[in-house]
């Protein structure tokens, strides 16, 4: 994602139209703001301000704003989105030149938001502008603060007008946005909340809740269902949250977004009794078509880290060996082939199948497919669940005793997983039995997780050997690299033995039992 990108941090305050400014500087009698030397006016800006949103405002909802603003120095096409601080929001920008219509730079960005719904005028805002920098003693921009005059236009009549300081942190620290408060606090301003002004122009139904949100936490005399509702809510909105991260190429996202597509499906298959059959089937099916494509870049990029820091490690064990030829072989190939997988996760990622299914995800979350068993109470119905994947993985793990081929590990980390993922989701309900067993769970799968690493690592690097017919020094150093890999493999199932028991005791259970 090329778009140039900066994080913001800012406070508003809501003032009446005869609001005066109090003094800022410390020179002109003010208490002093930390850090703060200096206040230099800005001057006046006068700035129009069109902003886009789906008829039903699912932008707004969901604390994202898209507009076009003419005037000011950063004039231009901004898309803003939500950070995890409340007071922080991610701004991208497009110039105005990208067109008259929003940018597909922006609008692929939130095209999990908007899926496939027009984007529309929604609102107009004219705003004049006064600016005041904060500066420090080397006229450094420690913040800025605006006196912004707004009006809301309706056609070439103004509808509305209201008027809000906002104060945006530069180089400063936010003790300075704390003192900046107090100052205007002191004079009549009152916070004004983290509603834009888009939000104050829209109305109500701007700070009404998004598609989806996270419901509070079933209790255990509440039906089943309700916790499948719960569990699906979580992750759906914690999909959509990475694949907006996905598509601005952000670290870990593809991973998250995975485990998010994976937590969905499992869910659906271990409260099977508990939602329609065909509908669930349907469900997991495009899931696992999702999380298939994800794990072509996601198993890439662990593949080449993993073997760029093994290969670093035998030419460290070996001084003289030059492991660099093999380590640059290692690199291009498995660099090229993420980025090729990638691609293909973003053609994906804008098809009509893709949205098709995030649309069904949306209303499974809200109005998932019942049967009646899911109106018995969450602490008789759902205890059974998890026992049958326990019961599951414990199976799958008796025949790793005899058994030597990695793909029956594979098979036992899946339903390890399973568990762990369903354990997960009734541990907001059952609360810390739960959760300990869940962690007993993790101990297992991360096991298992590696014993996939290193088998997959062990199967590429034999792929890469064969496939090019390398030889000479390349060649007998993936041979090295192919040994280290199994031999992790042999450590894991030992490592993974020592611990099994451990899991398996029963106390970890006995929350399960009526």
């Amino acid at each position: 994602m090329s778009t140039p990108r900066h994080t913001e941090t800012e406070r508003k305050f809501r003032v009446h139209g005869l609001f005066r400014l109090p003094s800022l500087a410390a020179s002109e009698g003010a208490a002093p703001l930390p850090g703060v030397a200096d206040v230099r006016e800005g001057g006046t800006l006068d700035l129009l301000a069109v902003y886009y949103d789906t008829a039903d405002l699912r932008l707004a909802r969901s604390r994202v704003s898209l507009r076009r603003r003419e005037g000011g120095p950063d004039e231009g096409w901004h898309l803003k989105l939500p950070t995890e601080g409340l007071e922080t929001r991610e701004e991208l920008w497009c110039p105005l030149s990208a067109g008259a219509l929003p940018p597909e730079e922006l609008t692929d960005v939130v095209r999990a938001l908007t899926r496939g719904a027009a984007l529309e005028e929604v609102a107009a805002l004219r705003t004049t502008r006064v600016v005041h920098d904060l500066l420090d003693s080397e006229g450094a921009v420690l913040a800025e603060l605006t006196d912004d005059s707004v009006s809301v236009l309706d056609g070439e009549h103004v509808a509305a007008r209201f008027r809000e300081i906002e104060v945006e942190l530069g180089t400063g620290e936010v003790e300075l946005l704390d003192a900046v408060g107090e100052v205007l606090g002191v004079a009549g301003a009152v916070p004004g909340g983290y509603v834009s002004k888009v939000g104050r122009a829209l109305g109500p139904l701007a700070t009404a809740p998004p598609d989806v949100a996270e419901p509070e936490p079933p209790g255990l005399d509440d039906p089943a269902g309700e916790v499948v509702r719960a569990h699906l809510a979580r992750n759906v909105v914690a999909l959509l949250a990475q694949d907006r991260r996905v598509r601005l190429d952000e670290p870990d996202s593809v991973h998250q977004m995975r485990v998010a597509a994976r937590r969905i499906r499992s869910g659906l298959k271990t409260f099977a009794p508990l939602v329609e059959e065909g509908w669930a089937v349907a469900l997991r099916e495009q899931l696992a078509w999702v999380a298939g494509v994800l794990g072509g870049v996601r198993d890439r990029e662990v593949l080449r880290e993993r073997l760029l820091r093994h290969l670093a490690e035998v030419a460290e064990s070996l001084p003289g060996l030059d492991t660099a030829p093999a380590a640059g072989l290692v690199d291009r190939t498995l660099a090229d082939e993420a980025a090729a997988a990638r691609a293909g996760v973003l053609e994906v990622m804008r098809s009509p199948r893709y949205l098709d299914l995030l649309d069904r995800l949306v209303d499974a979350a809200n109005v998932p497919r019942l049967t009646e068993a899911a109106q018995e109470p969450a602490r008789t119905a759902l205890p059974p669940l998890l026992g049958r994947a326990w019961r599951r993985l414990s199976r799958r793990v008796a025949i790793l005793a005899e058994a030597d081929d990695d793909h029956h590990w594979h098979e036992a980390r899946i339903s390890a997983k399973q568990a762990r993922y369903a354990a997960e989701a009734l541990a907001p309900v059952f609360g810390k039995p739960a959760r300990r067993f869940a962690e007993q769970l993790e101990r297992v799968t991360e096991l298992l997780g590696e014993h996939q690493d290193a088998a997959v690592a062990a199967t590429t690097v034999r792929a890469l050997a064969s496939g090019r017919r390398v030889g000479g020094q390349v060649g007998f150093t993936l041979g090295l690299l192919h040994a280290a890999e199994r031999r992790s493999i042999e450590d894991t199932r030992a490592e993974f033995r020592r611990v099994w028991p451990e899991v398996a005791r029963r106390h970890h259970r006995a929350w399960l039992q009526p």
